[in-house]
Formats: C-alpha cells, structure tokens, sequence
C-alpha cells in the first residue's frame, strides 16, 4: 500500500468541511439574494406609489381622478377588481366599479353608470365597517370567514360565475383624519401564474398609504370644484345685478356669452381657411365663457337712465312733459290774451272785422304751437336721423319766448333740452356717450382687482378689449391690431352682432341679419372690426348656429 496516497483522518475530513461552508455560503447568498429581490421590489413599489401620489395631486376633475385611484390601486396590487366608495349622506355611494375578468367599468369619466344602491352603514358590511371604524380589514378568502356578511359578493358570484376570494378594504382619510371613502380590492393575483393569492402586509401598508392620498387628493379636488362653483356663483350674481338694474343689459350679456362661445366653438371646429390651426382647449373655452360673462360687469356704475334711454328728453323720466306742459300754459295763454283783447273790442264798440282779424290771428297762434309740440315729439324719437334743416328749425324755436306767471321771460327750450332733442342719430348726447363708455374702463378696473388663477389671468385682458378697434380709435384703451388680444376681436364682433339683433331694446327695433352683415362688413372695411372674424361669422351663419342651439329652449348655460 501506498501510505503517501492513503488519506489521514485529516485529510479526509477536509472535504466535508468545505461542503458544509459551500452548504452555507449558497444558503446565505440565496438569503441576500431573496432580500435583495424583497428591497427592490419594495422600492420598487414605493416609487411606484411615489408616482401616483404625484400623478393624483395633478387631477382636479373629481371623475377622472376616481377612476384613477382604483385604476392606480389595482395595477400595484394586480387585483382584478376594485369597488371606491364614498361616504355621503350616512351611506356609502358606489363611484368607481372595475372587475377585469368579467370586463366591467363603471363611474368614472369612461365607465357606465353604476347602478346599485348606495350601502347603509351596517359594520356586517365589511366596506360600511372600515368606513365607521376607520381601519383595514384585509381577507383571504371571503368564503372563509363569519366575521362579515358577504350574501351580496356571493349572490353576485352565482350570478356571474365569478370568484370572489381574496379582499382587501381601507379607509380613505382627509387631513382632518375623517374618513371621505373605502377602496376595497378584490382578488389579488400571482402575476406570474394568475393565481389568486392573498393581499400581503406590504400591499396592504401601501394601500394605506394610497388611500390616504388620495382621500386628500379627492378633498383638493372637491376644494377646488367647490371655488370654481363659487367665482361662477359670483360671476352670475354680478350679471344678475345688472339684470336687476336693466333687464337691457342683463339679456345682452347672457346672449353675448352664449354667441361668443358659438362663434368659438364654429373656429375650433373650422379645418380650413385662416383659422384653420385655431383650437381652443377645455381650459381656455372656460376663460373665454367667464370672460364673456364678465365684460360688461363695470355697466353696474352706468345710471340707469342713461341705460335705457329710449327717448331723447328721456332722464328718470320723459322730459318731453315739461316741454308739453309748458306749451299748453302757452296756448292757454293765447287764448286768455284774445279773449281779453276781444272784450276790450267790445268795450271799445269795434266792429266784426277787426274781431274777425283777432280771431284768426289766435287761431294761427294756437296752430303755430301745435305745430312745435308736433316738431318736437317727432325730433324726440330716437329713429329719425336730423338733419342741418331741422337743427335751424329746433335752434329758432329755442329762441321764442313767453312770460310766466311771475312776469319773467323764458325760453320755448332750454339749453339742455335743445341739446337733447338734436341729437342727430340715437338718444343719448356725447356726454353720455361717454359716460357708456366708460363702462368698459370700469370693467377693466374691476376685474384687474381680482386675483384671477393661472388659467383665469387672461380674463380682465379679453372682457376690456371689447371696444377696442382694430385701428386704435376704440376704447378704453385705444388699442390697435395685434395688441388685441384675439378673444377680445372676436366678443367685439359678437357683441356688437347681439346689439343690432337684439328686440329688447327700447330706442330701436331689432335688424334683419341681411342689414347687420351690411354693417359688420362696413365696420371691418373701416377697420374697427378684425375682417376675417367678421367674415367666418356671416360665411359660417355663427348667428344662426346660436339661435338653433340657445334660442330654441337648448341653452346649456
């Protein structure tokens, strides 16, 4: 024997040691590798919930965002069903239903309506118990527990030939710590053999987390709902103010709205000619809407009787009065002046023909009276356009006078009522031209006081250029071409399309839409008005599109 090639005991026990270190090492690489997969993909998920906690606070409308806290909760979880509820009324209000398997999607901005009844808070509804109770409850197999009553999961089950096992319900808590809603997920799944298996710990601590999230994600979103409702509440409240001080004005700015969103709706819609790459988005249709609302706010300064001053002598009443009065003392006045003067005839023995010359010149007094009451009531109409002969004619009858009661001489018209009464087109002079016009300065005023949101910023910019004329000579800021912003070109077209359609107007009778595309067109030629809006809204009949569509009981506003 070879005592060289014979292993000692030693020798022999060495490789059985190193099989027991290998045995070991292998053992604690699988270890660190195991917790190495677990950390990663903990981090993994953590990240992952990093992101939608992110892509959450970024979603304003309630529904989308609904629907993407249980889409979000779903896809972390691989479960194949979500239910969000939330809580109103001393119920739960089903909002979200989602069941991959069976291929149903319900609430939301893309689901169907959901059918079922809201759920009464009862804690032997497992939903209803974490919404009272405030803490998750998470299931392995609903088949397997008394803890709840889950009839309903069951029955729906029969009926559909679905599954349900594994479950997991959270709360959904505010920053106040109130709980708003429930996510409950159902059946989640093995994602590399489909199988259904348990929600874990980690699921259901991140779960938490989401819910808790979103639950203030949803309050953001109902916050910001709620200010949105309120500034349009304010906005409404403004124009009903104006309604209230002249129904005029009130209809003119609803209908002014209503057509500048036509008009905008007919430009986003256009695929050719100048704008045809013009779009609105949701946002920026929202600005325009409010900003048409709002652009004749500052008429809340404007004197009503100036508003609605549908004769010229007209102020808080019709001045046309005084002038009739005072012609009838006139008259009267006349005709106590002849009847004097006959007696003194009579006394005086004088015979018939000069009674007979009296007569007729009190009656060629009266005739010229009534002949100047008749002049002026018709200078006093707002339709007639004056001319230089007229203005003579009202300038000599200012200058005839009468003596009052008191022996002094006055004026057949004052100065102001001259001033009114020759007004050549219209019923209001230019002082109060400008004191309408103003209106729009005031509007700017106002609306620059307000700390209008990012998306809003534009609104005093749009709703103060709405007289503003392409070359430079409108108001209040005698802006000229581009400087106009594009939605302040085009409330100036509609606008002023509104005033010459309108019917309510008490110094003139609405146009036919013949003569107001005659005098849009003239306004464009003039450039006071931008020529291809003014061209698409006649070409593309916008005033006709806006009577179908608010005229005919289809008003969405």
């Amino acid at each position: 024997m070879d005592i060289k090639n014979t292993p000692t005991k030693t020798e022999t026990a060495q490789p059985r040691r190193f099989s027991t270190d290998e045995n070991l090492n292998t053992l604690l690489n699988s270890v660190v590798d195991e917790v190495s997969a677990y950390a990663e993909r903990l981090g993994g998920q953590i990240k992952k919930l990093s992101d939608i906690g992110r892509a959450l606070s970024g979603v304003y409308d309630l529904n989308t965002l609904l629907e993407m806290i249980v889409d979000q909760a779903r896809n972390f979880t691989n479960a194949d069903a979500g239910t969000l509820y939330i809580v109103e009324d001393n119920t739960l209000r089903f909002q979200i239903v989602q069941n991959d398997s069976l291929k149903i999607r319900m609430g939301g901005k893309t689901g169907e309506t959901i059918p079922f009844p809201p759920v009464e808070l009862k804690e032997s509804n497992v939903s209803a118990f974490v919404a009272l109770k405030g803490v998750s409850v998470n299931i392995p197999d609903v088949y397997d527990t008394d803890l709840f009553d889950f009839t309903g999961p069951k029955k729906f089950d029969n009926s559909t030939g679905y599954r349900s096992q594994s479950m997991l319900v959270v709360p959904m808590r505010n920053h106040d710590n109130d709980v708003i809603g429930v996510l409950q997920l159902l059946n989640a799944t093995n994602p590399n053999t489909n199988q259904v298996i348990s929600f874990s710990q980690d699921y259901e601590n991140l779960c938490e987390s989401l819910a808790s999230q979103a639950a203030v994600s949803i309050t953001n979103a109902k916050l910001i709902s709620n200010m949105t409702e309120l500034f349009e509440a304010f906005v409404k409240v403004m124009a009903t103010a104006i309604d209230e001080k002249s129904p005029v004005t009130g209809g003119h700015i609803r209908r002014v709205a209503d057509l500048t969103l036509t008009m905008a709706d007919v430009i986003h819609n256009t695929k050719e000619g100048v704008y045809k790459d013009k779009t609105f988005t949701p946002d920026q249709i929202y600005e325009l809407r409010i900003a048409a609302y709002m652009h004749d706010i500052g008429k809340v300064t404007s004197p009503v009787e100036i508003v609605e001053k549908a004769k010229k002598l007209q102020t808080i009443f019709d001045r046309i009065q005084y002038i009739r009065l005072r012609l009838a003392y006139i008259s009267q006045k006349i005709i106590l002046e002849g009847q004097n003067t006959k007696i003194e005839l009579l006394q005086n023995g004088a015979d018939s023909g000069k009674l007979k010359t009296l007569e007729t010149e009190t009656h060629n007094k009266l005739e010229e009276i009534k002949e100047i009451r008749e002049f002026i009531n018709k200078c006093n109409e707002p339709g007639e356009f004056l001319d230089d002969e007229t203005l003579d004619r009202l300038k000599e009858i200012s200058q005839k006078t009468y003596i009052d009661d008191e022996e002094q001489q006055q004026p057949f018209l004052t100065d102001d009522e001259l001033t009114n009464l020759s007004i050549r087109r219209g019923s209001i002079t230019e002082i109060e031209r400008k004191k309408m016009q103003d209106h729009a300065a005031v509007t700017l005023r106002m609306l620059k006081q307000i700390p209008f949101t990012k998306k809003l910023k534009n609104i005093p910019d749009f709703a103060g250029a709405h007289h503003e004329f392409i070359n430079g000579k409108g108001y209040p800021l005698g802006l000229k071409g581009d400087e106009i912003p594009f939605e302040g070109k085009l409330m100036a077209v509609t606008d002023i399309a509104e005033a010459l359609t309108a019917s309510d107007r008490p110094y003139k009778k609405a146009m036919p839409l013949e003569t107001v595309y005659r005098i849009l067109r003239s306004m464009a030629e003039k450039e006071e008005l931008d020529k291809g809006l003014v061209e698409l809204f006649i070409e593309k009949e916008v005033y006709k599109i806006y009577q179908e569509k608010h005229e005919n009981g289809n008003n969405e506003n």
